[in-house]
């Protein structure tokens, strides 16, 4: 019988009714009703501020990134032997991109959730919008789902403090009073030890905010009077998370030189290689030939070396619809590379096979610039006038873009992004300011085309529409980020002629909010002297000045008639 279950429960009597013993309570159903409101709101404010792309097996994260069966088998096993340790063991699996981290904090996390003994888990990812702010609170919705008994606490702790959840709240508070105190009442009636998953730290927000990350947990989470709890973290092996680490860490490096590793990669190369051979009848026949070589295997296994998403991307580079996998494979080992694991030059070898590199890396810049991920049919409608670009590009470059029936079109590993940035050849770079520059005129492009609609058009007067259409949420993060051009002024100057002639005049009290303050911030980008280049700037500034004042005034109005309807009431 373990701790929980010797827990004595407390006892209740039933008392036999009678109407003189009977208190006189004031409305007492009114107060049970409004406790219990109170309860589901604070737990709602909660689940509101839950970024679930961060937890582990969310749909956010589809495809899951799993460790193929029979691969980091020895790996597993260690990990499994120290995590079942009744002690807390801090764990840090660190190294360069494509090892496979992900894939095994993965992995780790399933295996956990399987045996009932995974406390929660939080996945970085550059693809999704992650609010740091919302980290604590994550894990706390978490911990809530797995000890039914600390939710009451956890809820009791917002609705005393109404601001616990606030993004400016700190994170030392939160961390106290969402998943310290609740955890502290488990002391005793917690044997089993639980498991916190934390996975690439290093594409957190911001390097400080993943120091200070890993020093709160691994402080906090070593109280005497807490459960126990192992904590996992993932990351490359950067010197501010190695300085914030405590010395007590388990530190696990991962190399691309290590021979089970390698042993591993090769085994993922033969499987995939194999598939590709038994799905494709018209090229290698039925019973399907053997292939590759052993020559050709061996050279792309020494291509790949120990890094997992190179060779994830060279098999889904091989295996390409309406490609013949032969000449794909050739076209990887054409280029003799003088080391292993070269991923730059596996995304230079894909770009060389594009129709229009240009274009194409032009279009593949935009989308890594994104605020947050789209799905196909929302890129289409962003990207119009290039939709037949984009449907190209996103097949030419199938291997290294995800691009899933339901879901959103993604990078399919950090690197690319660090390859666009530092390594892509200088005739296909693109800069930050002149990704931001295409994405502004696609948002403004999206205005400028749609017809002037109805006065009580919900497009255009629910707030909510303004909180949920890219071009209407980011159109000012993108414009105050860009170079001016010849392009972007003219799209500028229809939209400030035709699109908000109609916006101010037709929108509500929650999209003037909204609208004063992207105004504003277009205002002072135009006035800036990065775009003050000709008097017609001038002009455009001064209409975007009187747009802003007439929908401040508007704004202010509303705000008056509701303050004087309240006195009223």
């Amino acid at each position: 019988m373990g701790v929980r279950d010797r827990v004595s429960h407390r006892a209740c009597w039933r008392l036999p009714w009678s109407p003189r013993s009977t208190p006189r309570l004031s409305t007492p159903l009114t107060m049970d009703f409004g406790s219990s409101s109170s309860h589901d709101n604070a737990w709602n404010s909660l689940c509101n501020v839950v970024e679930y792309s961060g937890i582990f097996d969310s749909e956010k994260r589809q495809p899951h990134s799993r460790c193929m069966e029979n691969t980091r088998v020895a790996l597993r096993e260690s990990l499994r032997q120290l995590l079942g340790q009744p002690d807390r063991t801090n764990v840090w699996l660190n190294g360069l991109a494509g090892v496979g981290k992900s894939s095994i904090a993965f992995s780790i996390a399933e295996e956990m959730k399987t045996v009932n003994k995974l406390a929660a888990t939080f996945f970085f990812s550059q693809k999704h919008a992650q609010k740091a702010s919302a980290i604590i609170p994550t894990i706390a919705y978490q911990l809530a789902l797995v000890f039914p008994r600390i939710k009451s606490d956890i809820v009791k702790a917002i609705e005393g403090d109404k601001m616990l959840l606030s993004s400016d709240k700190s994170r030392s508070d939160q961390m106290r009073e969402l998943v310290i105190k609740p955890l502290q009442t488990l002391r005793f009636r917690q044997e089993t030890p639980y498991v916190i998953v934390i996975d690439a730290l290093d594409e957190s927000s911001s390097a400080e905010e993943a120091a200070r990350l890993v020093a709160l947990l691994t402080a906090t989470l070593a109280g005497q009077d807490l459960p126990n709890i192992h904590l996992v973290f993932t990351s490359r092996p950067e010197t501010h998370i190695r300085a914030a680490m405590h010395s007590r860490v388990y530190e696990i490096l991962l190399t691309t030189r290590d021979k089970d590793t390698i042993q591993d990669v090769r085994f993922f190369l033969r499987a995939s290689l194999d598939r590709t051979r038994t799905n494709r009848p018209t090229v290698f026949g039925q019973p399907p030939i053997p292939w590759p070589s052993e020559d050709d295997f061996e050279s792309l296994a020494f291509k790949a070396g120990g890094l997992f998403v190179y060779a994830a991307m060279a098999s889904n580079f091989i295996s390409a619809a309406r490609h013949n996998p032969k000449e794909r494979l050739d076209l990887l080992l054409r280029e003799k590379s003088t080391v292993t694991a070269d991923i730059d030059q596996l995304y230079r070898q894909i770009i060389a096979t594009s129709e229009d590199p240009v274009a194409h890396c032009r279009m593949l810049a935009s989308i890594i610039h994104l605020y947050k991920p789209l799905p196909l049919a929302e890129l289409q409608e962003l990207f119009h006038a290039d939709k037949e670009s984009l449907a190209v590009m996103l097949e030419a470059f199938s291997s290294i873009i995800l691009n899933p029936r339901d879901g959103n079109v993604e990078i399919y590993h950090a690197s690319l992004r660090e390859f666009m940035k530092d390594s892509l050849p200088s005739e296909y770079h693109v800069d930050h300011a002149h990704a931001h520059q295409r994405l502004a005129c696609y948002c403004l492009d999206y205005f400028v085309r749609r017809e002037p609609m109805a006065p009580r058009d919900p497009w255009f007067v629910l707030a909510d529409a303004w909180r949920s259409c890219y071009p209407f949420v980011y159109w000012v993060h993108h414009l105050s980020t860009t170079y001016s051009s010849i392009k972007l002024r003219d799209l500028l100057a229809q939209f400030t002629e035709k699109t908000l002639q109609h916006w101010v005049p037709h929108s509500d009290r929650g999209v003037l909010d909204i609208l004063e303050w992207r105004l504003r911030e277009t205002r002072d980008t135009c006035l800036s002297f990065t775009w003050m280049r000709s008097p017609s700037d001038i002009v455009l500034a001064w209409r975007i000045h009187q747009a802003f004042r007439k929908t401040a005034k508007l704004h202010q109005a509303f705000r008056k008639t509701v303050k004087r309807r309240n006195i009223h009431a």
